[in-house]
């Protein structure tokens, strides 16, 4: 099994080169000025529900929400009192993508704010999206679909998933586009998901040979400026359209990713130790209760005593590793070294974690 994890760090790390070798694509190391989506949210209700809905004592405005959409259908319901439990008062949020038009359909979640205990079997009400801005841009309506199940009876209640939030696919529509001359912008910029000057240098010469003239310039790192107007007329969808599918090969800090709870240990490419000693040895003590219970003599007055009776002992394994870690060691150097020891992934994550203190690990350790 230890053979098995070591090994899959070796494979892993080979795979990661060779995808390096072929580059990463622009438009996936990069995001685009403008090219972004907007967040939209919205307060409805969800009807049809088998009894699991608001309970409208513990959360009245699921009833008055209820009241002002029976009236605008024509349903005069004041004074009246509800006690329906096939209502829910929902919270609704969805995604505008980039350069969606009027017409099109979105994705919405839709989850409950009440004490609704599931929302399977719903429909959602007619229900306005806004934006940050307050505007209404879509307009969502449909049947939930709602991946949890909840069960319960008079003692006892066992709830799989989240039955309280669902999705429904393609339920918005979008009613208003956002206000965005793309084509004539005279200048765009291409903001790096992860800034690192290397990256954003190998970027801008690999736009300058593509396009063939001197349009981007690196400003920091994680900023690079493109003028969009060329000699050749060419619009900003055609030059971004043009660039966004060049290879580069990102830079990286060398970093070593430890997740103590599953024991998942990722080391990236460029991780290098300086010349190191690493020993590596077992100490386990074992304390056991053995009570031994004293009877008196026949005929004897007297009770039966119970005298405790401990025995403690100490055992350190004999095959103590003592392994030297060579000046500039690679990960595949790092891998084999370990694997030769025949340590756990517990082990190495307490290795690393020594080696990093010892100040010979040349990387940024993170703990999660």
């Amino acid at each position: 099994m230890i053979f098995r994890f070591l090994s899959l760090f070796v494979i892993l790390f080979s795979s990661a080169l060779q995808a390096d070798t072929h580059g990463v694509r622009l438009k996936d190391l990069a995001s685009f000025e403008g090219v972004r989506g907007n967040d939209l949210v919205g307060y409805g209700l969800v009807v049809g529900l088998d009894g699991t809905g608001d309970g409208l004592r513990n959360a009245p405005f699921t009833e008055d929400t209820m009241s002002n959409i029976l009236e605008r259908l024509g349903v005069n319901v004041t004074g009246e009192q509800f006690r329906a439990r096939n209502v829910a008062a929902v919270i609704v949020t969805g995604r505008l993508e980039a350069f969606a038009r009027a017409g099109n359909r979105m994705d919405v979640t839709v989850s409950a704010i009440g004490d609704a205990s599931s929302l399977r079997g719903g429909t959602l009400v007619m229900t306005p999206l806004h934006a940050a801005d307050g505007e209404i841009y879509a307009v969502a309506q449909g049947s939930i679909i709602a991946g949890g199940v909840a069960a319960e009876g008079n003692a006892a209640r066992v709830v799989q998933g989240v039955p309280t939030a669902g999705s429904i696919p393609s339920g918005a529509t979008v009613e208003k586009e956002i206000e965005f001359d793309f084509a004539a912008r005279q200048s765009l910029k291409i903001s790096l998901k992860t800034a690192d000057f290397s990256t954003a240098a190998r970027i801008e010469r690999a736009i300058n040979a593509a396009i063939g003239r001197n349009s981007a310039r690196m400003a920091d790192a994680g900023t690079v400026l493109l003028q969009l107007n060329g000699p050749d007329n060419l619009s900003a969808s055609h030059i971004v359209a043009s660039i966004e599918n060049l290879l580069i090969t990102p830079d990286t800090l060398a970093r070593v990713v430890v997740d103590q709870r599953s024991g998942t240990v990722v080391i990236s490419k460029d991780v290098k130790v300086s010349r190191v000693a690493v020993a590596k040895g077992d100490l386990t003590l074992t304390v056991q209760e053995n009570p031994v219970v004293v009877q008196p003599n026949p005929f004897a007055e007297g009770e039966s005593l119970v005298v405790p009776r401990t025995s403690a002992q100490i055992e350190e394994d004999r095959q103590r590793y003592l392994a030297e870690v060579p000046e500039s060691t690679s990960l595949s150097d790092i891998v084999t070294g370990l694997n030769s020891l025949g340590i756990t992934p517990e082990d190495l994550i307490d290795i690393l974690r020594s080696i990093k203190a010892a100040g010979a690990l040349h990387a940024e350790l993170v703990v999660m």
